[in-house]
């Protein structure tokens, strides 16, 4: 780090607990509703969406503190910023060199766990000491039949459609139970909740979403009442939340992971369907995940993570989300595959996206290197990389992860 980092105090934030679905972590059987017990609900509510979202730790750190810690990074460090790379959740350590090396600002817990608490806890810490800035670490931890943690300490939670379908306390406390439990482990990144929509006339011929009951139903009004109880619930408990998959995959018949030619030929930029989204947005979630299928009436010459009319005119402009954009998996997804990774991390970060997520380790090297030199040889991009890395210090502080002097 460059000596100006002296002046940047960083807290990694592990209190205790016992208490996308990316391509890595394909869906598995839908299991039985959550038996973990309702916690308090005298939580704060969520911030307006005209402001950086504040949910989290409550000793927020000074409004300077994201320009002093980028201040400080040189570019391969800013670059660092823009990698979230997989690990297996079961053995995270093994990425320590490449924490070490390429400067990650994030790592994905890919993979299942029957764990308990206190060892993933004591994983989690040490994965982190091998960072110069905490890293945002997230799982997929939806429920229903995507649920990374599965041990003793981790009640099995009810899918989407099934919660959807229920009391907006049930879920209201669900979500605040299990956020808690993550938080108590070191995760401040949950990538969820789903926020497409999936029409009855597809239901669960819709392979990504609806064959596993990962949506909170067929009505995007209904699916936006769920994610607004959702991202307060998770995001005041600690853990900030990511609407996927953005501008939405319920109307698709292919599976971005497994397959190329997912295409909804119906969204356009007025699409009632991206109503979840900005009810999301409007509560205050911290982050919005970018699909890899194809939207021809918003872009017919890219996929949604390629987009700049998707993620930049869109989102950016047309909604106004000033928050972190993560990408689907750009590393093992058959969508994605027409380029090198080296190449998707660049597609991505020029089309307006932020953190570039590979469940593939050996994706850092080529990708980091691209980055760099794109931004060494072109100064819009490099403002492109700048204004990225802001954004995901801003989530690092928004979980309480920079603290400035």
């Amino acid at each position: 780090m460059k000596r100006s980092l002296a002046a940047v105090a960083v807290a990694i934030t592990l209190a205790g607990s016992v208490s996308s679905c990316t391509t890595d972590d394909a869906p598995e059987a839908a299991p039985a509703p959550s038996s973990g017990a309702p916690v308090p609900s005298d939580v704060p509510s969520a911030v307006p969406p005209s402001a950086v979202p504040s949910a989290g730790p409550s000793s927020a750190p000074p409004a300077d503190c994201v320009s002093t810690t980028l201040e400080g990074l040189d570019l391969p460090e800013r670059v660092g910023q823009l990698l979230m790379i997989g690990a297996a959740v079961n053995a995270p350590s093994g990425l320590g060199d490449t924490v070490r090396r390429y400067h990650l600002g994030g790592v994905f817990l890919r993979g299942r766990s029957t764990h308990r608490a206190a060892q993933l806890k004591s994983d989690v810490a040490a994965l982190q000491r091998n960072a110069a800035l905490p890293m945002l670490v997230a799982v997929d931890q939806e429920g229903g039949s995507v649920q990374t943690l599965k041990g003793p300490d981790f009640p099995r939670l009810a899918s989407a459609y099934r919660l959807g379908a229920g009391p907006a306390a049930t879920l209201r406390d669900t979500t605040r139970d299990s956020a808690r439990r993550l938080k108590g482990i070191g995760v401040n990144l949950n990538l969820a909740p789903v926020a497409d929509t999936v029409p009855t006339n597809i239901g669960t011929g819709n392979p990504p979403i609806g064959a596993f009951r990962r949506e909170f139903g067929s009505d995007p009004a209904r699916v936006a009442a769920a994610i607004r109880t959702v991202v307060p619930a998770s995001q005041d408990a600690g853990v900030l939340t990511t609407l996927k998959h953005f501008p939405g995959l319920g109307r698709v018949r292919v599976n971005t992971d497994v397959s190329t030619g997912a295409t909804d030929t119906v969204a356009t930029v007025d699409d009632p369907y991206l109503a979840p989204f900005k009810a999301g947005i409007t509560s205050g979630s911290a982050a919005v995940m970018i699909s890899s299928a194809r939207y021809p009436k918003i872009d017919p010459s890219a996929v949604a993570a390629f987009s700049k009319p998707v993620i930049t005119g869109l989102l950016r402009e047309r909604i106004g989300f000033r928050g972190l954009v993560v990408s689907d998996d750009l590393g093992a997804a058959r969508a994605v595959t027409a380029y090198p990774p080296a190449q998707r991390a660049v597609r991505f970060v020029a089309a307006g996206g932020d953190l570039v997520l590979t469940i593939v380790p050996s994706d850092a090297a080529p990708m980091a290197g691209a980055l760099i030199d794109k931004a060494e040889t072109d100064q819009s991009f490099r403002a492109r990389v700048d204004d990225a890395a802001r954004h995901v210090l801003q989530a690092k502080a928004q979980a309480g992860l920079l603290r400035c002097r």
